[in-house]
């Protein structure tokens, strides 16, 4: 190429892709800009590289090496490796550069990591708790977060973004925006069904009206990520013993119990929000092993 570009302008260009065209959510964006930031200041503060054409595969592993290093972990690891692919990939899709570094780039091998899940018996006593909790607004946030978490599912951000028109109560019901704008309809059970209406009652009464957002924080405005992470961490640990206490887990505890029960694999991806079934399948881990005992239990040769 005659002219030299900076990293700096070609990840500015990816991100506004990736926000404008893939449609990814700002969180996903924000994580792609950091991970070229930081490479591109370990390029030039350490290498003295700011131009594209200048990268190696030799200073990506430099960089990579540096990461491990500072105890970086392999998860990490991998997730930066996969930003420098998908830049490059863009690149030259966009015909940025010729060739792409990353095909001389390894990625380290990872232990897989297992979901964190409440037990069944665990989730009888959340509901237990969630039943004797105080009502003041905090009380019913909580009631109504922990409970729509569990029983459909939904994403955190997903669940803050929840808009009174897109709940049909009649029908029991809901509709979401997942990743990538994708809709999709997720059942309610009839207590569900109640605790919303409930929910909806106090707060006509409670705040003025037109307040388009489903939850509500004391001060009747948009609930927002660490609000909602607060509740679940201290219900969390007043009911189970889990040890990551966030509302993923009540995504990842929703997921292993249907499947626990017999939920058909590829329904349980649709409830998600999965693009593929890989994505869902890292939650029959707990089946398996059920199945296992209770082959070695029955089976006359187990």
């Amino acid at each position: 190429m005659s002219v030299a570009v900076p990293i700096a302008t070609l990840a500015d260009s990816f991100c506004s892709y990736l926000k404008f065209e893939k449609r990814y959510s700002p969180h996903t964006v924000l994580a792609y800009q950091r991970d070229l930031s930081d490479w591109g200041g370990y390029l030039h503060q350490q290498l003295g590289v700011s131009h594209i054409e200048e990268v190696k595969p030799v200073m990506i592993r430099s960089w990579l090496a540096s990461l491990k290093d500072q105890g970086v972990t392999a998860r990490s690891l991998v997730r930066k490796i996969s930003t420098l692919k998908s830049f490059y990939k863009y690149l030259l899709r966009t015909q940025q550069v010729s060739a792409s570094p990353m095909a001389q780039v390894t990625t380290p091998k990872m232990g897989s990591r297992l979901p964190a899940f409440i037990k069944e018996e665990e989730a009888l006593q959340l509901g237990q708790l969630l039943a004797t909790a105080s009502e003041d607004w905090k009380g019913l946030n909580t009631r109504l977060l922990v409970s729509l978490f569990y029983t459909t599912g939904m994403r955190l951000s997903e669940l803050i973004q929840l808009r009174e028109n897109q709940i049909d109560l009649k029908r029991a019901h809901l509709k979401v925006l997942g990743k990538g704008k994708k809709e999709r309809i997720l059942p309610l059970t009839q207590e569900m069904v109640l605790l919303i209406q409930s929910y909806r009652d106090q707060k006509k009464e409670r705040f003025e009206a037109g307040q388009d957002w489903l939850l509500l924080t004391e001060s009747g405005k948009k609930l927002y990520p660490r609000y909602a992470w607060a509740l679940v961490n201290k219900v969390l640990g007043e009911a189970t013993t889990v040890q990551q206490k966030s509302p993923h887990v009540l995504r990842h505890s929703f997921a292993t119990h249907l499947l626990n029960n017999g939920a058909d694999l590829n329904a349980v991806k649709e409830l998600l929000g999965h693009s593929s079934l890989a994505a869902t399948q890292v939650y029959t881990h707990n089946t398996i092993d059920k199945l296992r005992a209770v082959h070695r239990k029955a089976h006359p040769k187990g």
